[in-house]
């Protein structure tokens, strides 16, 4: 793609990265089909395609107006696109960059703003988070059916996947060590995820040390608030760094929305100079849950096995995966936990629609039709062939599928975890 940005972009770091992406875009068109808002609103302009152009109006200093912001806040960043394109286009690159100099030029209405930025005041933090989760169990029944069906239960109820034990965190007893990143809604509304990582863990011989930094930054970058967002990251490295220096192997992250934000810490932060090598190296040390479980599946057989020979005769639950996007084209860690499923005595049903959950961080709150639509597709290819319950492996796409959804709809660490705990 031939490109001629304008002066006031061209000569910056930002301007030779967005250039350089633009021109690896061949307008081959092979995204199209892969992407979600695409298939549903049959717009060009809605397709990776469509807004790269309108990117690279904006970047060449053409009029910039609210329906080329629409079609970008449209976008799910799902990053479906950059598994199906054969030239490399980095298209969520170039939409964080695209989206951020749209943000300085048009003015969103009031009402937008200001629930943007409640999003942003709000959501990362977890005693907000409680208090307000708090305050909208208590009127419950006056909520709309729709704002019920969102609303989790209260962190710890319990259910007969999760008896009491399934919620205790190991005691730690192994010389080798990770460190998880606790994140932000997570601890506070499914805290059962974190401790059934740690019991795997634990049972494959590595001790989990928590650390509660806050949240990853991720719903602050994809709102454009870039400068909070790398905050947020500085104040996890903080945190993690003295762990790190101890010796720990790894940084783990149980949700892959996360764990992609980690990951992407060495980029965030790469002019950085207080936090740039640290950055890097958090980066390389980070993994989302299944790929750390993956690395140590030799042990994990061994568990799986003694603990069909102390239960036998029981036959295996059939189990639905919805791969988050997260997982799929963010980490590259498709088939990942699958096989890890599988490993464990679960039968996977088939699931014909890989394509997003419709959650997609904050984007189930800002564009609730387009998410709407997606879940009920998505919640129908899941159901297909008759699953007795429903796995995930981010939070966002845990309780967005619960509101879609009578099965049951658990993160997958937690059925291993239940599975090891039966022998």
């Amino acid at each position: 793609m031939q490109t001629a940005l304008a002066d006031s972009i061209r000569a910056s770091p930002q301007g030779h990265e967005a250039d350089a992406i633009l021109r690896s875009c061949v307008h081959c068109g092979f995204c199209l089909p892969a992407c979600p808002t695409y298939q549903l609103l049959g717009d060009e302009l809605d397709s990776p395609r469509g807004r790269i152009y309108l990117m690279k109006q904006v970047l060449e200093g053409e009029p910039v107006s609210a329906p080329t912001q629409l079609h970008l806040d449209r976008c799910l960043t799902c990053r479906a696109c950059e598994s199906a394109c054969p030239s490399g286009v980095r298209y969520g690159r170039l939409l964080d960059l695209g989206r951020a100099l749209i943000e300085e030029r048009v003015t969103r209405p009031l009402p937008s703003r200001l629930e943007r930025y409640l999003l942003r005041r709000i959501v990362p933090y977890r005693r907000r988070v409680r208090v307000l989760l708090g305050l909208a169990r208590t009127v419950r029944p006056l909520l709309p059916r729709s704002l019920r069906a969102r609303l989790p239960a209260a962190a710890g109820a319990g259910t007969a996947l999760q008896p009491g034990q399934l919620r205790r965190w190991p005691a730690p007893r192994h010389a080798r060590r990770v460190v998880l990143l606790e994140g932000c809604v997570q601890p506070v509304i499914a805290p059962e995820i974190d401790a059934a990582a740690a019991q795997v863990l634990d049972r494959i011989g590595l001790t989990v040390v928590p650390v509660g930094g806050g949240c990853c930054g991720a719903l602050a970058h994809h709102l454009s608030a870039h400068e909070e967002s790398r905050a947020q990251a500085r104040r996890n490295i903080d945190a993690l760094w003295p762990h790190v220096e101890a010796g720990a192997e790894a940084v783990v992250v149980s949700a892959s929305a996360c764990a992609a934000m980690v990951c992407d810490y060495g980029r965030l932060l790469s002019d950085d100079s207080a936090y740039a090598a640290r950055a890097a190296r958090i980066s390389e040390l980070a993994l989302d849950i299944g790929q750390l479980v993956a690395a140590h599946a030799g042990p994990l057989r061994a568990a799986f096995t003694e603990t069909s020979a102390a239960s036998p005769g029981q036959s295996p639950l059939r189990v639905a995966f919805h791969a988050p996007c997260t997982l799929q084209h963010a980490l590259r860690a498709a088939g990942v936990v699958e096989r890890l499923l599988q490993a464990a005595g679960f039968t996977l049903t088939q699931v014909a629609d890989a394509r997003c959950c419709g959650s997609a961080g904050t984007y189930s709150l800002l564009q609730p039709e387009l998410a709407t639509r997606l879940l009920s597709a998505k919640v129908s290819a899941l159901e297909a062939d008759a699953p007795q319950v429903i796995a995930t492996a981010n939070i966002g796409c845990l309780l967005h599928l619960r509101a879609g959804t009578a099965l049951p709809v658990h993160h997958w660490i937690e059925l291993v975890a239940a599975r090891l705990a039966r022998g």
